[in-house]
C-alpha cells in the first residue's frame, strides 16, 4: 500500500512516516499544499492522508481539484478542526473518511484499512478490464482475446492494469516504476523493459489487437495496431 501524508506540521509528519512505515505502508510526504496536489494527481497512492490548514493552498481545495479531475483515490482529512461544520465541508467536497487531532495511531491505521478495503470492493466488482478486444481478468491474473488466453504474472497484471487505464496515452519508464514498484525501489527502466517485453509476447500469443508502442524518449503507450 502507498500513502501520501500532506502535513505542514513537521514532527507530526516524521511520527506518522514512521509509524505508517514500520506498518509496512510506503508512506511519501509533502509539506506544502501545492506540492501535496501535484502528488496526488499523480495516481500512484492508495490512500491520502490530508491536512486542512496548509501553505499555498488548503486541504479543502486540493480535494477538490482531485475530484474535479476524476481522481477516485479515498482520501481522510486530518486536522485540528473538529467542529461539525468543518467536517460537512470535507465530506461534501469528496472526501472518504475525518479525523480530527490528535488520534492515536491505532485508529489512524485502522482507518487507513477501512477506506482501503472499500476501494478494493468496488475494485473487485468491475475486476475484468476491456481494450480492443482484449480482456484482463485481475482477479484470475488471465489475458483473453480472440486468438485464446494466457495467464500473466501479478507484476505482469499490474502493469497491463496500468497500461489499460492509461490506453492511447504516452507513460513513462519513470512514471510506471513509481506506479507498479513504488518510489523507494529498488527497480530501474531494465525492470520496465523486461516487463514490456514479456507483455508484448503474451499479447501476440493470444493476437490481440492492442500492442504496447516505444516512443522514442518519451516511453510507452498502448493502442490498437494499425
Amino acid at each position: 500500500m502507498r500513502v501520501l501524508l500532506v502535513e505542514d506540521e513537521r514532527r507530526l509528519a516524521d511520527a506518522l512516516v514512521t509509524i505508517l512505515r514500520k506498518n509496512k505502508i510506503t508512506a511519501d510526504h509533502a509539506a506544502r499544499g501545492d506540492e501535496g496536489l501535484d502528488c496526488a494527481l499523480s495516481g500512484i497512492y492508495d490512500v491520502i492522508l490530508l491536512d486542512i490548514m496548509l501553505p499555498r493552498m488548503d486541504g479543502l481545495e486540493i480535494l477538490k481539484r482531485l475530484r474535479r479531475e476524476d481522481k477516485t483515490t479515498p482520501v481522510i482529512m486530518l486536522t485540528a478542526r473538529g467542529e461539525i461544520p468543518d467536517r460537512v465541508a470535507g465530506l461534501d467536497c469528496g472526501a472518504d473518511d475525518y479525523i480530527p487531532k490528535p488520534f492515536s495511531a491505532d485508529e489512524l491505521l485502522a482507518r487507513i484499512r477501512a477506506v482501503s478495503r472499500r476501494k478494493t470492493e468496488i475494485v473487485s466488482e468491475n475486476s475484468e478490464l476491456k481494450y480492443g478486444g482484449v480482456t484482463l481478468s485481475t482477479h484470475l491474473l488471465r489475458l483473453s482475446a480472440a486468438g485464446g488466453e494466457v495467464a500473466l504474472t501479478l507484476k505482469e497484471c499490474e502493469l497491463l492494469e496500468y497500461f489499460i487505464n492509461n490506453a492511447e496515452i504516452i507513460v513513462s519508464k519513470e512514471r510506471i516504476i513509481e506506479k507498479i514498484w513504488g518510489y523507494d525501489s529498488e527497480a530501474d527502466v531494465n525492470h520496465v523493459e523486461v516487463y514490456v517485453s514479456f507483455l508484448r509476447k503474451k499479447l501476440a500469443h493470444i493476437g490481440a489487437e492492442a500492442v504496447i508502442t516505444t516512443i522514442r524518449g518519451a516511453g510507452y503507450r498502448l493502442c490498437l495496431k494499425n
